[in-house]
């Protein structure tokens, strides 16, 4: 397989061995290859011999979205959140998908949640109650919104989720350190309802077109809604359609959106498992390719990072559609 070579903004590169241990804490720290291009100094490395620096002020709010469905919303979700609980830090993700809620699935958690925020909200249990404590990792907590089947109440939107978000910097046990809401499909009233009480946004996306279109236009609704801080991240890259010009490349995908690149996730058959079995990529044993670029854009997220990626050389003598695109 085909190793995707990524660079930290600023930084040298960055080549992970196979061999890497799984945990980010207490394993030896990765072999580096400098960027000889760059003489200046590092300021964010991935080092996995200590924990990353907390930036900005906490609790951090982050959204997860799209636009398009499909394309790893709810997996970024799961992964990331428990990257960062796995760095130490205390993590609450939301579920804020109004009628298909599926992040207690790939967490394996679907079995537990009892009560959701629109109990909450009507006062028949304590916001404790609804939060679901993760047994492999207890400093992540999961909340979701409503039941399947169930029907929200009518007043429940943007002003009603501020409220739990502010219910959650005030419970007595502390503030936890990153709040991260799964947003829903689509920008109709549930994707108003995710992004109202973020100040930071996580646009996933995948190198088609398709995609591309809609990122773009939920990039202009977070700017319009004041949310600033948006980062991307592109999913299920495969560096041999980049080479024979049937993908556009990271690159290509960065220039046509103008967002800074948090993670570039490569195609993964292990997803389909891990989702299947409710237990995240970042957990295997060994981890996966996808499964180190998920914990390495946590990373970046906590540190306030970005990284640019490198032009994969396409094979001679081939043009097709995405040629347009440049690259």
């Amino acid at each position: 397989m085909a190793s995707l070579r990524l660079f930290s903004t600023n930084h040298q590169s960055l080549l992970l061995p196979s061999s890497l241990s799984h945990n980010p804490l207490t394993s030896s720290s990765p072999r580096f290859v400098k960027n000889p291009s760059r003489r200046s100094p590092i300021r964010s490395v991935l080092q996995f011999n200590r924990k990353p620096e907390l930036a900005g002020e906490t609790p951090r709010i982050v959204v997860i979205t799209s636009g398009k469905g499909g394309v790893g919303k709810t997996t970024t979700t799961a992964n990331v959140g428990l990257s960062l609980a796995r760095y130490g830090f205390s993590v609450v993700a939301i579920d804020a998908d109004l009628g298909l809620r599926n992040l207690d699935l790939l967490l394996g958690l679907e079995n537990r949640v009892n009560y959701t925020c629109v109990e909450v909200i009507n006062g028949d249990c304590r916001l404790d109650q609804a939060l679901v404590r993760d047994k492999r990792w207890s400093n992540f907590e999961l909340l979701c919104i409503s039941k399947p089947r169930s029907k929200l109440p009518m007043g429940f939107g943007g002003k009603a989720l501020e409220w739990l978000v502010d219910a959650l910097k005030t419970r007595p046990e502390g503030s936890p350190d990153f709040i991260i809401i799964d947003c829903p499909a689509g920008i109709d009233a549930g994707f108003i309802t995710a992004i109202t009480p973020a100040n930071e946004a996580i646009l996933v996306t995948t190198p088609d077109i398709t995609a591309l279109r809609d990122a773009d236009r939920v990039t202009g609704l977070l700017e319009c809604d004041g949310i600033r801080d948006i980062k991307m991240i592109v999913n299920r890259v495969r560096t041999d359609m980049i080479r024979g010009e049937d993908m556009m490349s990271v690159l290509d995908v960065q220039e046509m959106l103008g967002l800074s690149l948090l993670g570039a996730i490569p195609e993964d058959s292990e997803v389909i498992r891990s989702t299947n079995r409710g237990f995240p990529l970042v957990l295997n044993k060994p981890p996966t390719l996808a499964g180190l670029a998920f914990e390495q854009a946590a990373w970046r997220l906590v540190e306030q990072d970005s990284m640019k990626a490198v032009m994969v050389e396409e094979e001679p003598k081939k043009r097709g559609f995405f040629s347009f695109f440049g690259g």
